[in-house]
């Protein structure tokens, strides 16, 4: 998508929630936002939504702003910053060629997940895993209706594109870049020579079931946990409606975050 050609008038600011790490960073901002014309509000449809933080904080707003139509824009005040458009030490001139519409917008998708009619929505990943540590449950699953088997495991997370650099990178599964339309599905120290990550496209549904004799199941969305399963009960996730908006200078694209982060 080309850059906007509309100057940002408001923005909100989600901040990192320990002042420790943004110590001056709030002010730096509203002095940028003073020169440019722009005003910090605190409504629920500003122009533009700031990150002060790193992923954590990126992933906080980007839920909180999830299907408003409002881009968030991340200062990489974190650690590894994946999801965020610059460094704080590029913040001045960074926020001042956002504030005058130099940015483009990437779509990310979400993943929906209903456990007994509880319904909840993941930017992430949603996982289905041991309730006990060190003890693995036996997952049954199922992709557009077609049974795939049983397999004992420590877990099977499904990933979007956006957090397919997150957990689900770290327990083998495939890198997606941003905004692409699929789900990661990847089992977490499969008892298995031959359990392989998988890729499925919008339109079908995963089951995952529990078939665990003794023992449950937890389900956890963007690490927030929804429900347990018990021994037969099984959880149905999906790609989302709703899509996120991500705000990105136009000369970061995911390959550059992507070679920064992981090739270097």
């Amino acid at each position: 998508m080309p850059p906007s050609a509309e100057r940002v008038r408001t923005v909100e600011v989600v901040s990192h929630g320990d002042p420790g790490v943004i110590a001056g960073a709030v002010a730096r901002l509203e002095t940028i936002a003073t020169e440019a014309g722009v005003e910090i509000v605190d409504v629920d449809d500003p122009d533009l939504a700031v990150v002060l933080g790193g992923d954590g904080t990126t992933l906080r707003a980007l839920h909180r702003f999830l299907g408003t139509g409002v881009p968030v824009l991340g200062v990489n005040f974190g650690r590894v910053g994946f999801l965020t458009t610059m460094s704080q030490d590029d913040m001045e001139a960074g926020l001042r060629r956002a504030f005058a519409g130099e940015y483009r917008i990437v779509e990310l998708p979400t993943l929906e997940v209903n456990v007994d009619g509880l319904e909840a929505v993941a930017v992430n990943d949603i996982v289905c895993g041991t309730s006990t540590i060190g003890r693995m449950v036996e997952l049954a699953w199922a992709v557009g209706g077609e049974d795939l088997g049983v397999l004992p495991c420590d877990g099977l997370i499904c990933a979007t594109s956006t957090g397919s650099t997150a957990y689900n990178l770290s327990s083998g599964g495939p890198v997606l870049m941003w905004g692409l339309d699929a789900i990661a599905v990847t089992f977490v120290s499969p008892h298995s020579l031959h359990a392989r990550p998988l890729v499925i496209p919008r339109g079908l549904d995963l089951v995952v079931r529990n078939e665990t004799r003794n023992a449950s199941a937890r389900v956890i969305a963007d690490g927030s946990p929804i429900g347990e399963l018990a021994r037969g009960r099984q959880a149905t996730v999906r790609l989302g409606e709703r899509r996120c908006l991500l705000a990105l200078l136009p000369e970061m694209t995911f390959f550059h975050r992507y070679r920064d982060t992981f090739a270097s």
